[in-house]
């Protein structure tokens, strides 16, 4: 279909035409990946194949000190004027090899059983005379391992950096030249300035996100719970066991029913951020509109208001409202029994789908302010202009902001929509603070719940079901909560990696003026 075709068709054949469009792409874009698949695997196993090629070519072109380099780290940069980047190197060596072999190999050597004994009993000549020596934790045991996976990797890629310096800095002494710790100092700040400052960061992000996220993922694969707990019980792998449990197919009422809530959280969760993102969004956009319009009066003063609810921790906030909120003695029931409006106390916060609605209506109290004050920047960047011509043609003001507003605030604000829908996934404040997960699942169906599901509550969210899960005063199960961070994990980087990239805002970022 040609442009002049598509722009003469009404908004709903538009609509299905992309529809259309959408699912005869599926083939064609699973035809491509296919094609594709053999080229990038032949630069996947090139890039994995040339560091292995280029050691081997630096070993026999090498000197001594290039050679004496692959035992010893930093040697060849020490002997050739380097001697502040060799000693870092070599520190770096000798920390990882003594962590190794003191801690990392003990630990390694237990992580197929996750260790053997948990705690020994023996007598004491005081009450109770019993005590316990702890002997193996499986918890220490997997963490350790893990640390010592990425510290071995650091020094892999050290390593393999260092021996590339010694060969390079052999190369630059055959044609008689050097290349010492002044001229890398002064590298660092200059042209490689942002390699130090995003060192800070990125080794952050490896402490904080990446260690406790594969560190998390296996937790997922073992049965690490109350019952299997240093000093009580060391912990064993499970498998799929938790996936299976968490999807069902586990076999008998309690995993069917185990299912059943965990899927209808998910759904909620997804709903609550769809509604938390968007009314937020065009409400917050609509409001502004109002305020900025030519004519309207004291809009400082408008402003203001709405900036007061920013000013007050949110949490205090939730917190009021959950009180006000409350069915027995919340002041909004007490008002509207006083006025007549009611006979029955409403309850706002233990009905299932009522808890919903209130939900998501204080969300709106609590964040369309936020959307107001971006929205007010945004829109005073708009060309005057293109509202004048617009109203010269006669549009009406629905016309002038589906044609113009709109258009332009989704392409400045499509990544903060994105993030936005995204933290609303893991808005765990919001919910826990005002309703605490309630009302308790009690039945599915008709069916009573008699599956364990760690208090699951009908507004619960995956992270505050993942909350009570693992923080639980009676029962903690890490292993099943992991893999639900697994499933949220999913879920955020499917919505920010597709979305995020489809969006104007990236594939057309020069168009912005």
């Amino acid at each position: 279909m040609s442009n002049l075709e598509y722009y003469s068709l009404t908004r709903p054949e538009k609509f299905f035409y992309k529809i259309g469009s959408f699912f005869k792409s599926i083939p064609l874009g699973i035809w491509k990946f296919f094609k594709k698949t053999p080229s990038k695997l032949k630069e996947f196993f090139k890039k994995i194949f040339n560091p292995i090629i280029n050691l081997f070519h630096w070993f026999v072109r090498g000197d001594a000190l290039t050679k004496l380099n692959f035992l010893v780290m930093g040697i060849g940069q020490i002997t050739r004027h380097q001697v502040l980047r060799g000693l870092l190197n070599l520190c770096y060596e000798i920390i990882s090899v003594i962590f190794i072999v003191l801690i990392g190999a003990p630990n390694f050597t237990k992580l197929p059983t996750f260790g053997y004994v948990s705690s020994v009993q023996y007598e004491t000549d005081e009450a109770p005379f019993i005590g316990y020596m702890y002997q193996d934790d499986s918890f220490k045991i997997l963490l350790y391992s893990v640390v010592s996976i990425i510290v071995i990797l650091i020094l892999v890629f050290l390593w393999y950096t260092s021996i590339r310096d010694s060969y390079e800095l052999q190369q630059l002494k055959y044609i008689g030249k050097n290349k010492s710790d002044k001229e890398t100092l002064k590298g660092l700040v200059g042209k490689d300035y942002h390699k130090v400052m995003l060192s800070i960061p990125t080794l952050g992000i490896a402490i904080f996100t990446i260690i406790p996220l594969f560190f998390m993922i296996l937790i997922g694969f073992t049965n690490y719970n109350s019952n299997h707990m240093n000093p009580k019980e060391l912990f064993d792998r499970v498998g799929l066991g938790n996936f299976q449990q968490l999807l069902g197919i586990t076999g008998g009422q309690n995993g069917t029913q185990f299912a059943l809530v965990f899927v209808q959280i998910l759904i909620w969760t997804l709903i609550w951020a769809f509604f938390a993102t968007f009314t937020n969004y065009f409400l917050g956009m609509i409001v502004a509109i109002m305020i900025n319009k030519k004519g309207i009066k004291l809009k400082k003063l408008w402003r203001t208001i709405l900036i007061t609810t920013i000013a007050v921790p949110q949490f205090v906030s939730l917190l009021l409202m959950s009180k006000m909120l409350n069915t027995d003695t919340g002041v909004i029931n007490a008002v509207l029994r006083e006025l007549g409006i009611i006979t029955q106390n409403i309850r706002f916060l233990t009905d299932g789908i009522l808890v919903k609605v209130t939900i998501i209506l204080v969300n709106m109290w609590i964040g369309i302010p936020y959307t107001m004050l971006m929205c007010t920047g945004i829109l005073m960047n708009i060309p005057d202009d293109l509202y004048e011509s617009a109203k010269i043609d006669g549009a009406s003001p629905y016309k002038m902001y589906m044609k113009i507003t709109l258009p332009y605030m989704l392409f400045v604000t499509t990544p903060y929509l994105i993030s936005q829908f995204v933290g609303n996934i893991n808005n765990f404040n919001v919910i826990y603070l005002l309703s605490n997960g309630g009302p308790i699942f009690s039945s599915i169906n008709g069916e009573m719940i008699t599956a364990q599901v760690f208090g699951a509550g009908q507004s619960d969210l995956l992270i505050t079901w993942l909350y009570k899960m693992s923080m639980g005063e009676v029962f903690k199960d890490y292993g099943t909560s992991s893999v639900i961070g697994m499933v949220v994990f999913v879920v955020v980087a499917f919505f920010s990696l597709i979305f995020y990239g489809k969006s104007n805002s990236v594939k057309n970022e020069e168009d912005f003026q």
